[in-house]
């Protein structure tokens, strides 16, 4: 018998007690939950980075009678803006489907108690203020209008103060409960509840769903009709939204022999916002490529960076003043299937004791006013804020 490289094993067992899976998330351990589906993470068997996981991932020898998507041994965590970090195989992953059934999977061997993502300490808010945000935003406008960008988002980050400690599982709990259409996730201190989805992977099939355009809710049922109308008709919201579907199903197009199927854009209400949505899907040609392949190929969408990519990232590494960090980056898992859900890492916050920072961003197209943009910000910081109180 051929001798594993990493020397680890995995067991997957069908549990019946009842638990949410919420209970079993360890110190600066993982969680995801989507339509139904939930799971967290404690403890370490390996860290990896993005390139080596399918590798890691296929010498962990085991048992999954399960051989369900998101069973077995996964690699799951959040990679930056920036494209770059660690990935964790968990020494304890605790599961359960939409439909209630529940596992356990151990790998081992592993430190059980080792935190993945520590906590650091959060330094001062260095997002600019309205006066700098509406420069950003005319310098940004500059730049469409003299043919170098066709679109650029720009984010601000601001701290929040609460008057007690902040703990991941009651803040993950409330977010999954006020956001339930969304992606709720916990990569140790940073958390978030994400509207959209970079991509999921079950065997060949790959769906993404791309969001661009947005607009507050509004503060009447007969309000909130009206701005969604206004959204859905308007050129500008329309442009927006087109440059990112454009750029997903050009990417996905270049992984399939067969014509990807969309549909939409529609409308996808939240507790704050409206986004319009397009959904994108594909048969890969390569069975070897995984979700996290996928994720790393699709990442940064126009939806976070801008279009041309290079030139947007230029102007938000001139513009926004502060380390995007893992916001609006992949955050999700893959299993040793290749399977797996990654969501942009939106609607974040990163939680420090009683403090914790928010960011959001608008994306910049022509026509843009810098005191809409900012108010779209303050919208989208809303659902966050209302998950700290």
């Amino acid at each position: 018998m051929t001798r594993l490289r990493t020397g680890l094993r995995s067991r997957t067992w069908l549990v019946d007690d009842g638990r949410d899976p919420l209970a079993a998330l360890g110190t600066g351990g993982f969680s995801w939950f989507a339509e139904g589906f939930g799971l967290s993470t404690s403890g370490v068997a390996a860290r990896v980075t993005a390139g080596e996981a399918a590798e890691v991932l296929a010498d962990i020898d085991g048992e999954d009678p399960l051989a369900a998507p998101g069973t077995g041994p996964l690699a799951v965590g959040a990679l930056g803006f920036d494209g770059t970090g660690d990935l964790v195989i968990p020494a304890r992953i605790a599961g359960r489907t939409a439909d209630g059934l529940a596992w356990v999977t151990e790998i081992g061997p592993a430190d059980e108690v080792a935190e993945a993502w520590p906590a650091t300490p959060l330094g001062p808010s260095r997002g600019p203020d309205r006066t700098r945000w509406a420069a950003s935003v005319e310098d940004a406008l500059g730049r469409i209008a003299g043919g170098r960008l066709a679109k650029v988002v720009l984010a601000r980050e601001v701290t929040v103060d609460v008057d007690r400690r902040l703990d991941v599982g009651t803040v993950v709990d409330r977010l999954r409960r006020e956001q339930p259409s969304c992606f709720t996730y916990a990569v140790g201190p940073y958390v978030g509840a994400s509207p959209e989805l970079l991509n999921r992977r079950r065997g060949l099939d790959v769906v993404s769903r791309p969001m661009a355009g947005t607009v507050a809710q509004g503060g009447t049922p007969g309000d909130d009709r009206r701005l969604v109308a206004a959204m859905a008709a308007s050129a500008k919201e329309q442009n927006e939204h087109r440059l990112v579907v454009d750029d997903v199903r050009l990417k996905l197009h270049a992984l399939s022999d067969l014509l990807s199927e969309t549909r939409g854009p529609e409308v996808v209400r939240l507790s704050t916002v409206a986004h319009l949505a397009t959904t994108v899907r594909c048969r890969l040609r390569d069975p070897r490529l995984s979700a996290l392949d996928v994720a790393a190929l699709l990442h940064p969408t126009p939806a976070v960076a801008g279009v041309p990519v290079d030139a947007a990232l230029a102007a938000i590494a001139e513009l926004e003043g502060f380390d995007r960090g893992l916001y609006a980056g992949p955050v999700g898992w893959v299993d040793a299937r290749g399977d797996g859900d990654w969501a942009v890492a939106l609607r974040s916050a990163t939680l420090d004791g009683r403090r914790a920072r928010l960011v959001a961003g608008a994306g910049i197209v022509a026509g843009s006013d810098p005191d809409a943009e900012w108010e779209e910000t303050e919208s989208k910081l809303a659902a966050m804020r209302s998950a700290l109180i």
